[in-house]
């Protein structure tokens, strides 16, 4: 039977960087996959250039049940870290917005510097090699029957991500594996997700596809359980996507609404004043301030007279107009669900693993990292140096 110090399931970004760094430790280390190419999630990450850290991550950009969980891993193993592993393998990047770096040339360096690491560590990796079965050895370690045979590994530790994209092998093995041994899970959920809407109240701004604008988009009621982005938002033929949407998704709760501000409310003044200096209709006026086609849109949605000369247009309509930009409440159908979100959340409940070393309190030995894990990070690039900080932790306590 093969012995292993460490067998990592999951060969995705949480599981190569965990696999590398244990095996440089003098760890003899598999690395198993079920899938036939590796880090297929990363990539088609940042369309094709791995969005692979944010310069500014901090515990306040994770959604968890327990939100000060990823505090530890965080702060040992920070942006900094993996911008110098970055510019050590000579991968060229660039900071896109609000702290997102990307990969200037493709999102197959950072696989290919995570299989270097890997090497250099001496990891082992099957793939594709599936596990039927994983089970504690009486004298200690773990027993996993794989396509490859049963091998032996003191400690296990599991990298098999979230259920997001199932046609690149997205499944539920590690919740499934974390269940067998005890843990709790929190209720695994799409997010980071395009939003749907009733088709039929959709429908006058289902022509506003492909329109993009920056908002402020908020969820939640009251000043503690509202959560908020400034951010862009897409028009789409179902209803919205963009990084505006995205961001929410991952807090809205079916059944509330949404808020968005496409408007500051000092439009109504600018709006009042051109009453006093031009003839230029009211829809044209607004065209000004909105995109065009947002424009002559909203304004027919709400019975508002595109083609009346400012100075006719009359006070009460500008505040109508204003206070529907400023404050749009819209209620969500549903989301695009699994096919279409980028992470999970909800996950292994932290509750029963060790912040430090993401060991299970349950069954030493076994670990659990990345996605898999109830810990969700913000849009741009977050998920990703959640899995790299989770991992670093993990391998050094193995």
């Amino acid at each position: 039977m093969h012995s292993y110090d460490v067998v990592v399931v999951g060969a995705g970004a949480a599981g190569l960087f965990c696999a590398g760094i244990a095996g440089q430790r003098g760890l003899k280390v598999l690395l198993i996959d079920h899938a036939d190419k590796v880090a297929e999630k990363i990539r088609i990450s940042g369309g094709g250039r791995c969005n692979f850290t944010n310069r500014d991550v901090g515990p306040a950009n994770f959604l968890s049940g327990n939100p000060h969980y990823c505090r530890s891993a965080l702060a040992r193993y920070t942006p900094a870290h993996f911008i110098e592993l970055v510019q050590r393998h000579g991968i060229a990047f660039h900071e896109k917005h609000r702290g997102q770096l990307f990969c200037d040339d493709s999102a197959e360096q950072i696989i290919r510097m995570l299989l270097a690491e890997c090497g250099a560590g001496g990891v082992e990796r099957w793939q594709p090699c599936s596990v039927a079965a994983v089970r504690q050895r009486g004298e200690g370690g773990f027993e996993l029957d794989t396509q490859r045979g049963t091998v032996h590994a003191a400690k296990v530790v599991v990298a098999t991500g979230g259920l997001p994209v199932p046609k690149i092998g997205a499944t539920d093995w590690g919740l499934r594996l974390a269940k067998q041994f005890g843990h709790r899970i929190a209720e695994p959920r799409p997010a980071l997700v395009p939003l749907t809407f009733d088709p039929n109240a959709w429908a006058p701004f289902a022509a506003l596809a492909g329109l993009s604008l920056e908002v402020n988009i908020e969820t939640g009621e009251g000043k503690k359980n509202t959560t908020r982005f400034l951010e862009d938002l897409l028009f789409t033929h179902r209803g919205l996507s963009g990084p505006g949407v995205l961001q929410i998704s991952s807090f809205w709760q079916p059944g509330t609404p949404i808020r968005i501000a496409l408007a500051a409310p000092a439009l109504a003044d600018t709006l009042r004043q051109a009453k006093g200096r031009t003839q230029r209709k009211f829809g044209n006026e607004l065209a000004q301030h909105l995109p065009e086609r947002l424009a002559q849109t909203w304004l027919a949605v709400h019975d508002l007279p595109a083609d009346k000369p400012m100075p006719d247009v009359r006070d009460k309509d500008i505040a109508r107009l204003v206070e529907s930009l400023t404050r749009w409440t819209v209620q969500p159908m549903g989301t695009e669900g699994w096919r279409k979100a980028e992470v999970m959340a909800g996950g292994v409940d932290t509750r029963d693993l060790d912040s430090q070393t993401m060991a299970s309190r349950l069954t030493p030995g076994l670990h659990f990292i990345g996605e898999v894990v109830d810990v969700t990070g913000w849009l741009g690039g977050y998920n990703f140096q959640w899995a790299w900080a989770s991992a670093a932790a993990c391998a050094q306590g193995l």
